[in-house]
């Protein structure tokens, strides 16, 4: 390692600023989040078996609502724009516009060149949550999701049922696409439910066990008509190991819920990104 230049503490010392400030960010009408959730009625359901995935299309309007129902269990989660799978769920925008982790209120973005809420977090029953000693959090959008890829770099064995192989087979069967163009659409995702930080040392990636009970619930605002994908991961509460059949794992639920016919009939969705991708040229 160098020696540190003598005017290293000065260099440290410079406050940090926000790449995108919060106040500059369109926010979601809070009117519109109560009228929608007072007034909810399940539409559609199904339930995620342990170490699957499963897909749920969801109107615009409607709210997804991601439930634990037997024990802690996380969920990784893909979002698709539902006649369109090119348009999907951006984590590293999202991550840079709210934040590692998302709560009541925030939005998941979609990729380029659409660039529009997909998705607005309209309750959170671990809210209460916060931050912990660790400086851990729950549901975030820092990890990809556990896939075979790395768990042959690390271990030299193939494992078919981490979250990436789930995704792929939950969106081939809901789209009829095959299993290799299925993978190439399989993205990024938010960790619902998982509890992660990352280390005050190293800045490294770490999990710990889900604080999710059984009853606990995530409810996601359909922006747009959407096509939800969502891995029951198979490392349970993440509080041990995942990629494997070790942990102790359990199911999910997704439920569709319809609001009033009278939110319904006045929503607009949100426009896509009005940049021309000239580019300069």
């Amino acid at each position: 390692m160098p020696d540190a230049p003598a005017d290293a503490a000065k260099r440290r010392a410079v406050a940090p600023v926000l790449c995108y400030p919060a106040e500059r960010l369109p926010r979601p009408d809070s009117g519109r989040i109560d009228a929608v959730l007072s007034d909810l009625t399940p539409v559609d359901g199904l339930r995620v078996p342990p170490r699957d995935a499963a897909a749920i299309r969801v109107p615009k309007g409607h709210v997804l609502r991601i439930l634990s129902v037997e024990g802690p269990q996380v969920g990784d989660l893909n979002l698709f724009a539902a006649a369109n799978l090119a348009e999907r769920f951006y984590s590293g925008k999202t991550r840079a516009l709210h934040g590692t982790h998302l709560g009541t209120g925030d939005r998941m973005w979609s990729c380029f060149p659409y660039l529009r809420p997909m998705a607005t977090v309209a309750a959170d029953s671990l809210d209460w949550y916060g931050t912990d000693a660790w400086g851990a959090r729950v549901h975030d959008v820092i990890g990809t999701r556990c896939d075979p890829y790395t768990g042959r770099l690390l271990s030299d064995a193939d494992y078919h049922h981490c979250c990436h192989s789930n995704l792929t087979r939950a969106l081939a069967q809901a789209t009829g696409l095959g299993r290799v163009a299925a993978e190439a659409h399989v993205h990024d995702v938010l960790n619902v439910f998982m509890c992660t930080g990352f280390t005050a040392d190293r800045g490294q990636y770490f999990m710990k066990a889900s604080p999710v009970r059984p009853g606990d619930h995530f409810d996601l605002l359909a922006e747009i008509d959407l096509l939800a994908v969502l891995s029951a991961c198979p490392g349970g509460d993440c509080g041990t190991e995942h990629s494997s059949d070790t942990a102790a794992c359990h199911p999910l639920e997704m439920e569709v819920l319809a609001p009033s016919a009278a939110v319904l009939a006045a929503w607009r969705e949100p426009p896509v990104s009005g940049y021309d991708r000239s580019h300069g040229v």
